[in-house]
């Protein structure tokens, strides 16, 4: 049995909650990116409430997060009932209950109950609703995307106790606990003219327009998991629907490599029993394939690869669910996303705001359709020679390092230093989304080159602000050996380089 012990985030989540009703809330969202421990810091919450002796109802949408939950409450020695048709643990007279809400809805009653924990609350189920609306128990509400509109009208209070942002960098009060990803915008599927439906693509047009582009997934996952990991990193794959999903499994196996598909067409058992063998760090399974299966209860650090095949118009709340399935850390691995749906880019803006800001209140990103980019600005938003999402303000690829020369601001500096892509006078942006970790690898392998090819002392600051717009701060003076990606940087500058010296020679 493990201590249960919560993160100094976790902590101030449990203290404002506390607070908030203190003051008179009775039902409350709690907002906290997927990853961060909220069924922990729901367990905290009612092993607290069971040393009161209060009763608490957990309700979750999917039966596997049943079993989930409990094993979580087990594994801290919290004591639990489950209420879920068939189920071994069938313990009514226990002080907290972990309920399935199709049983819930299908039995017609709430247990009694004076603290009502909902999982995945964006997700409002009808009967839910209705026992929140009228119940006098303490309500919290727990999601990654607390984007629905009616999300407002069922709960009056918001806590969002920290950010992605703040997770996947580190704070001075706790260490980085999840990945930062290397996004790859590749071939879109074309939605343009397609129909809809409650402000949504229809399923329907959504398969047929991806499965014209299945064998360009399967291409595109060949050549960067060999690129990026050098074998076949385990995948998880969001189809477009279920003949999409079937489509791509003949595909990647077509091409040598074991992917799975599983659908509300399978039964609970096949599931249940393909995501544990999935899990196995020694599994044989390549892939997984899903529509919408693997953005509740899904749970492998060890998967490297998301590829996001589905398109949206408006579901911003499921594209951040999907992301959310990549970002827990596993070892010193960065994840890898490949977008072929256009969902990164369509929804960009919201998401930097997201993952920066947090949620400040209910529906303040709801779910709703979005200005779609053009064509110039999708271009001009990607590497165009290795397709990773471009930085904002930056001039160099930090996957590839190829670079974008704007002939009229070069500036050469010390004959031996220069600078792209800014002028003596204008300021670059500094691009908040890159984890403090990558920053010091980039500085220390430019410093590790400084040294052992003679550049001059400040070599390594200047090129290292024509990546970041800034220079260093706050980053260790050490060397590190540089890696084939900085060393190609390094090449591509010098070569876009001495191209416009010529040219201007001339």
């Amino acid at each position: 049995m493990d201590e249960l012990v919560l993160r100094p985030y976790q902590h101030r989540a449990v203290a404002e909650l506390r607070q908030k009703f203190a003051d008179g809330h009775r039902k409350l969202m709690l907002y906290a990116p997927t990853g961060s421990g909220k069924t922990v810091l729901a367990a905290e919450m009612m092993k607290k409430a069971y040393d009161k002796r209060t009763r608490t109802a957990f309700v979750v949408d999917r039966i596997v997060l049943v079993d989930q939950t409990s094993r979580v409450l087990d594994r801290y020695g919290i004591p639990h009932g489950v209420i879920q048709a068939g189920h071994w643990r069938n313990q009514p007279n226990e002080l907290i209950q972990i309920c399935s809400a199709q049983t819930i809805e299908a039995r017609g009653f709430f247990p009694d109950t004076a603290l009502l924990v909902v999982d995945e609350a964006h997700c409002v189920r009808q009967k839910i609703a209705e026992f929140i609306q009228s119940t006098t128990a303490k309500v919290i509400g727990l999601s990654a995307s607390p984007f629905s509109k009616k999300l407002g009208e069922l709960y009056d209070g918001l806590v969002s106790p920290v950010t992605t942002q703040e997770l996947v960098e580190g704070t001075d009060e706790f260490p980085a606990c999840l990945s930062s990803l290397r996004v790859f915008i590749a071939k879109e599927i074309d939605m343009e003219g397609a129909k809809t439906s409650m402000g949504e693509w229809t399923e329907s047009e959504a398969i047929t327009r991806g499965i014209k582009i299945s064998g360009d997934v399967v291409a595109e996952w060949v050549k960067k998991t060999y690129e990026i990991y050098g074998r076949p990193a385990k995948t998880i794959v969001f189809s477009a629907g279920v003949a999409h999903s079937e489509d791509l499994v003949r595909r990647f196996s077509a091409a040598g490599y074991n992917f799975v598909s599983i659908s509300y067409l399978d039964t609970d058992e096949y599931k249940k029993e393909v995501m544990e063998d999935f899990a196995r760090e020694d599994t044989e399974i390549h892939g997984l394939i899903a529509t919408d299966i693997l953005t509740k209860g899904f749970d492998a650090p060890d998967v490297l690869i998301g590829v996001s095949a589905r398109p949206f118009k408006s579901s911003f709340s499921s594209h951040v669910q999907q992301l959310g399935r990549l970002m827990r850390p596993w070892g010193d691995n960065r994840k890898t996303w490949i977008d072929h749906s256009g969902n990164y880019l369509r929804f960009l803006s919201k998401w930097e705001d997201l993952y920066t800001n947090g949620v400040q209140q209910l529906e303040s990103h709801k779910d709703e359709p979005v200005k779609e980019p053009t064509k110039k600005e999708k271009e001009a938003a990607k590497c165009p020679q290795c397709g990773a999402l471009w930085p904002k303000g930056s001039d160099s690829c930090p996957s590839c390092g190829h670079i974008r020369i704007r002939a009229n601001q070069v500036q050469e500096v010390a004959a031996e230093v220069f600078e792209l892509g800014a002028g003596p006078k204008e300021k670059k942006k500094k691009n908040k989304v890159t984890p403090v970790r990558d920053k010091q690898e980039w500085y220390s392998q430019f410093l590790h080159y400084e040294v052992t090819t003679g550049k001059k002392k400040g070599w390594a600051g200047c090129n290292y602000k024509d990546i970041f717009g800034v220079y260093p701060r706050g980053l260790e003076e050490v060397m590190k050996p540089p890696t084939p990606e900085v060393l190609n940087w390094i090449s591509e500058r010098r070569k876009q380089y001495y191209a416009i010296i010529n040219k201007t020679r001339v």
